[in-house]
């Protein structure tokens, strides 16, 4: 492809970590060149402008034509709090810098002539979300929020101090056909690097590519020796569930360049126009479904261009769950022993973390991950990725993928991927979402803070009634079969995170956000036979583009009132019987708890973070309020 028909930016800009000093965007370029950054206040003033050096401009190259460039500015003279904070980023193309108004004149609102942010570390307002599924039928809550702060851009009204997404940004192991392809098309009209691996009948990527199975048949590409033979026994005929432990794993992403272009695709209209959606290397027997899948592609991407822009108007943090990488990733010790132990399953997690690195997880707080990318950022060379294995082994190693922010109230972000809780006893026992060590760690982080939003990729109070299910069926040995984990499935875990909450010097005020489950809901927990109980409040938000089969969510909801109503003996057999759980009706709809539709949610606190509001902002206008009685 004759490069001259791509734009020079290609993804971005993402507004990351941002405070009084320091300013992060992510953007991806497809060609490498020097980029100059200009801030203004409000009044339109220069505040600050620069050409970027090497220590302020990070530039990986992954492809003939992509550079994912990761801008760090770090600021002597703060920047002005909770005021609108204009910003430009000018490319030197043919020795002339060029705008954003020229290169992406869609990325400002109406009668802004540059995109905006402001720094707001006193969190009254901020949004929520997670699983963002390109290919579920519906609309996209990331639409929404563009219009959002359409509505605050220009007016007197403060913005939202960040967008939280929780977890599965991305759904590496689920993708649609017609994604599949028009990420190959990517690969291609980027040079998106080709790779080499072990343990497949496909070895590399232009092999992968050319075989007959790389579409809707990828769990057929598994490798055949004796250790691939223990996955597949453990993973697919006990499950039923095609590589790795996803029902929907036809199309599992495998290289790290499809993963890199996945990226690029979800969060970026700009390649999109050059993409066709001809289905010519598709079965027969797939044609029916690739064009059911095409048809809510297409509308996913009609709002792509609003999804961009509002993306570089917040900030936005961001940590995995398991889709960003795999169904079920670390489930079980006997999943993690299996899956690391053959070198085929290992690339594809591996390649999966170090996409998360490039594309989510480095604009976090840049500090935390600084040893990991001087580390990384030495296997990116102008050919391609040398050592590929050495790299994936940096990035399994890597355990300090959690964060926190220095706002008021104190964010802490968790990991409940890397760092669990092994089962002793049984392999296929549900490991806990975080080790005795790390939750030792977190609760340092807790001391002494007045309050504290804590996020938690799944709830940690949840559903007791489908808690019990997977609890039941764990009994039995089939944890991988109902995806169980949940905070109370590991003894251990779960004592250690209730005994944080009681604490004697644990904040008086828990926000916890969490998603994962593709439904909503709102808790206020307490402590039974206690006077000086912290209030703890729960907002589960889930998805941004995903929802629960609504006939099975319907009888859950009404059996869990009905088998666990408030005064119910059956709460007493759980781990959380010493804790009183209230649950805020939506919309005071008493006989439902549950909420089944795409939204983001939206949190306001008041300024000691006692009186905490909670509503679905849904994708589709229909707005849910979890009110107190």
């Amino acid at each position: 492809m004759n490069n001259t028909s791509l734009d020079t930016i290609i993804a971005g800009p993402i507004l990351r970590h941002v405070s009084a000093t320091q300013m992060c965007l992510w953007l991806v370029t497809s060609q490498d060149m020097d980029i100059k950054v200009l801030l203004c206040d409000q009044n339109k003033n220069n505040i600050w402008q620069q050409v970027l050096n090497s220590e302020q401009k990070k530039t990986i190259k992954v492809g003939k034509h992509a550079f994912i460039q990761q801008l760090d500015i770090r600021i002597k003279h703060a920047l002005p709090l909770e005021q609108t904070i204009y910003y430009d980023i000018q490319l030197n193309q043919d020795n002339t810098f060029t705008g954003l108004a020229h290169l992406l004149p869609d990325i400002s609102y109406e009668d802004c002539a540059l995109p905006s942010f402001e720094i707001r570390p006193k969190v009254n307002e901020l949004y929520h979300g997670s699983c963002r599924k390109p290919h579920h039928p519906g609309d996209d809550a990331l639409v929404r929020l563009d219009n959002l702060i359409g509505e605050r851009v220009g007016s007197k009204q403060a913005r939202p101090s960040l967008l939280m997404m929780s977890g599965d940004q991305i759904y590496a192991d689920d993708a649609a056909g017609p994604m599949l392809v028009a990420i190959h098309q990517v690969m291609n009209m980027l040079g998106l690097f080709d790779e080499q691996w072990h343990g497949s009948i496909a070895n590399n990527s232009q092999a992968l590519l050319a075989h007959p199975h790389c579409y809707y048949q990828r769990e057929l590409l598994l490798p055949h020796d004796e250790a691939n033979q223990k996955l597949y026994e453990t993973f697919i005929a006990a499950k039923r569930k095609p590589i790795f432990t996803s029902v929907n794993a036809r199309n599992h992403l495998i290289s790290l360049s499809e993963l890199i272009a996945m990226y690029l695709l979800v969060w970026s209209p700009s390649l999109w126009r050059l993409v066709d959606f001809s289905d010519h290397n598709i079965a027969t027997e797939f044609l029916a479904k690739y064009e059911q899948e095409k048809n809510v592609i297409e509308h996913f991407v009609k709002g792509l261009a609003k999804v961009r822009r509002a993306l570089a108007h917040l900030p936005v943090y961001m940590i995995f769950d398991d889709h960003d990488v795999t169904d079920d990733w670390n489930l079980t010790r006997g999943w993690e022993e299996t899956a690391y132990g053959h070198p085929f399953s290992k690339r594809i997690i591996g390649n999966a973390l170090i996409a998360y690195w490039l594309c989510q997880g480095w604009g976090n707080n840049p500090d935390n991950l600084a040893l990991l990318s001087e580390q990384a950022q030495q296997h990116f060379q102008d050919q391609g990725v040398k050592e590929h294995d050495k790299l994936v082994d940096i990035m399994l190693k890597w355990n300090h993928w959690h964060y926190c922010l220095d706002t008021q109230p104190k964010v802490v972000v968790l990991d409940t991927r890397t760092q669990r809780w092994r089962s002793e006893s049984k392999l296929n026992k549900p490991s806990g979402l975080m080790d005795w060590e790390s939750l030792c760690e977190l609760q340092q982080e807790l001391i002494n803070q007045p309050s504290v939003i804590m996020v938690s990729a799944a709830p940690i109070f949840g559903v007791k009634l489908i808690e019990t299910v997977q609890k039941i069926f764990t009994f039995f040995g089939q944890a991988l079969m109902v995806d169980a984990e949940n905070w109370m499935a590991h003894k251990g875990t779960a004592e250690v995170i209730l005994n944080v909450f009681r604490h004697f010097k644990t904040p008086p005020h828990f926000i916890i956000l969490s998603g994962d489950v593709h439904y909503s809901f709102f808790y206020d927990v307490t402590l039974r036979f206690r006077r000086s109980s912290p209030q703890i409040t729960q907002f589960t938000c889930s998805g941004l583009k995903n929802e629960f089969p609504q006939k099975l969510l319907s009888w859950f909801d009404y059996l869990n009132q009905v088998l666990y109503a408030r005064r119910s003996p059956l709460n007493w057999f759980t781990q959380r019987r010493n804790m009183s759980i209230k649950v805020r009706h939506p919309n005071k709809h008493i006989g439902k708890t549950l909420v089944n539709q795409s939204g983001l949610g939206y949190l306001h606190l008041d300024d000691n973070s006692e009186i905490v509001s909670a509503k679905i902002l849904a994708a589709n206008g229909k707005d849910v309020e979890f009110q107190k009685k």
